[in-house]
């Protein structure tokens, strides 16, 4: 079995728009067969067991019986217990982020929709920062995420695709996956 993380966009437990309570995403995700299904705070973060170790057809599976079951129509992004790891591991930001809540990991839906964020790259955005990892990109929004321009602009190249957690909800998922930053 391997542990695996699904980050589902735009969902929460406060307002009307796509909100799921955890204990309905929780008996979604058994439903389909996954096993030692946990969430984490209130906006779509599930860690379970699967067979497989492809996300994106975990992805898919999820995605279709979220809108068939619960009516909501969502992202839905999947890392391996590995992947988890491996962005705690490798922040680039780690000497310049004093707050990890305003620290975003930004997981594109496909690996190819990473390349769309390279532009970015060459433009400027002191006190903010952009890096990327091998499956993410890390944000640094030294002024909050609220009004960043470094977070519009990924997300609109994107096409809001990406799912973002900062990096302290990253850091409670990799602890539920069982994995250690090394």
């Amino acid at each position: 079995m391997h542990r695996q993380v699904a980050l589902l966009r735009g969902v929460n437990n406060i307002g009307s728009a796509n909100r799921i309570a955890m204990a309905d995403l929780r008996a979604l995700v058994e439903g389909l067969g996954y096993r030692d299904v946990r969430t984490l705070l209130n906006s779509g973060n599930v860690v379970f067991s699967a067979r497989s170790n492809r996300g994106g057809d975990v992805a898919a599976r999820i995605e279709k019986a979220l809108a068939l079951r619960l009516g909501v129509t969502c992202r839905v992004s999947v890392l391996s217990a590995n992947e988890v790891a491996g962005v705690v591991r490798e922040n680039p930001f780690v000497d310049v982020a004093d707050n990890l809540s305003r620290l975003l990991v930004v997981t594109p839906r496909t690996s190819a929709d990473r390349g769309r964020l390279r532009p970015l790259l060459q433009q400027r955005w002191h006190p903010e920062a952009l890096a990327l990892g091998k499956r993410v990109a890390y944000l640094w929004c030294a002024n909050g995420i609220a009004h960043s321009p470094i977070w519009a602009a990924v997300d609109k190249a994107l096409q809001r695709t990406g799912t973002a957690r900062n990096m302290a909800t990253m850091t409670k998922l990799l602890a539920l996956v069982g994995g250690t930053p090394e």
